[in-house]
């Protein structure tokens, strides 16, 4: 069988495209990675929730930038920095991603910022809360969307002891860095206004049994319990607290890192009265709520935080390309920091060092009578505001940031 000059030069087209690397292929297009957990224990706060939300991200910017479409991948990290590492170096060599957003996990994100670094890539962090990821292991290429360990502690404390007069403390710290991080920042802050903490302990990761913990809160006589956790750690010693009565005794709950998921997964009888600081709740104000209703028509849940915080990240980052010019992570990052974020109608900003500044609500967990319905959970008593919230940029110590942002 004879072959014409138009068939051949069409096998060798074929042949030739075959053969180009992904990475050539997505040059006609902007990828964004969504990496989080979607497996694991926080799934629930993140998982295919920030998958949604980096949609519809791209959905209201358009769907293009410069001309060329938005496609959103995700892949679920499983808490492991070894996966995770494998799975940006994949995308960014071989597929052509530009940016990863979501990751949960603070030292996925450290593993990940030397990957960025050294490829010059960017990463828009909104799971990961480490103070520390805009502090001393920050970079360039890196922005910190929502709340840090810093400003949950630091804005709980301050609230409930200059409006509450809750001047006297102990805590209940989970046995890793996240919770020390947490502790100390608290207890700073409540000593610097005065207050006192009576005591801490200290409990394993992971734990089941409360009851020891609790009899050392409950005989301190602290006015607050703090609890320096996340997720089921937060979850079972709120219900253990109640079922131990610590109320009863005069003594209140103030949950440093928790998610609306997690009162979701309580229940307000269990959860009533515990005080929660963040820099979203989905019934804040107009915006909040009009973006919240949609997010739940997909997905049948309030959005959390870090939903939140993929969403404003992605959006933000689109509008930074489209200003550049360019999805070169330096032009881009340079410009995420001058233009004015946009959280659901309300102004943001972002340090050179990556920390974007907004204020953060400090709110008590409704009883189930107060309620008005489903995820009506919240009742504001304090704004914290950006600048007090948190840690300064020079006590951060960030001058790596400051000096590749100036001299790039």
């Amino acid at each position: 069988m004879r072959h014409g000059p138009f068939s051949t030069l069409a096998a060798a087209m074929l042949l030739c495209s075959a053969l180009l690397p992904a990475s050539a292929h997505a040059a006609d297009k902007v990828i964004i990675g969504v990496l989080g957990d979607q497996s694991g224990v926080v799934a629930d706060v993140g998982g295919r929730g920030s998958v949604l939300a980096a949609k519809m991200a791209v959905e209201d910017f358009g769907g293009k930038v410069l001309g060329k479409p938005v496609e959103i991948r995700d892949a679920d990290h499983q808490e492991k920095v070894d996966i995770a590492s494998s799975i940006a170096r994949q995308w960014f060599d071989t597929d052509g991603v530009d940016a990863i957003a979501d990751l949960p996990n603070t030292g996925v994100v450290l593993a990940l910022q030397e990957i960025a670094r050294a490829k010059t890539k960017t990463l828009l962090v909104s799971g990961a809360a480490s103070v520390e990821i805009t502090g001393k292991y920050c970079s360039p290429f890196t922005t910190h969307w929502t709340d840090d360990t810093f400003a949950l502690a630091n804005g709980t404390a301050r609230a409930l002891v200059r409006e509450r007069a809750a001047d006297s403390w102990f805590f209940l710290t989970a046995d890793y860095s996240f919770g020390y991080d947490l502790e100390r920042d608290a207890s700073a802050t409540i000593k610097s206004l005065g207050g006192a903490v009576l005591g801490s302990v200290r409990f394993p990761l992971g734990s089941n049994d409360f009851s020891s913990f609790l009899l050392q809160a409950q005989a301190s006589k602290a006015k607050m319990i703090g609890l320096a956790s996340a997720g089921t750690d937060t979850v079972n010693a709120i219900k253990q607290a109640k079922e131990f009565g610590l109320e009863d005794g005069g003594q209140k709950l103030a949950a440093l890192h928790a998610f609306v998921t997690d009162v979701a997964s309580l229940g307000l009888q269990a959860a009533k009265g515990l005080v929660i600081s963040t820099g979203f709740y989905w019934d804040d104000t107009d915006g909040t709520r009009a973006w919240a209703k949609r997010f739940f028509a997909a997905h049948g849940k309030m959005p959390t935080r870090e939903q939140a915080g993929v969403y404003v990240s992605v959006l933000h980052y689109l509008k930074a390309v489209q200003a550049a010019g360019s999805t070169d992570a330096e032009a881009v990052n340079a410009m995420m920091r001058k233009l004015p974020v946009d959280r659901f109608g309300k102004q943001a900003t972002i340090r050179p060092d990556g920390r974007v500044i907004y204020d953060l609500g400090v709110y008590e967990v409704k009883a189930p009578a107060e309620s008005t319905g489903a995820w009506d959970y919240y009742r504001k008593i304090s704004t914290v505001p950006g600048e007090q919230a948190f840690r300064q940029a020079a006590l951060g110590g960030c001058a790596l940031a400051h000096e590749e942002l100036t001299t790039r």
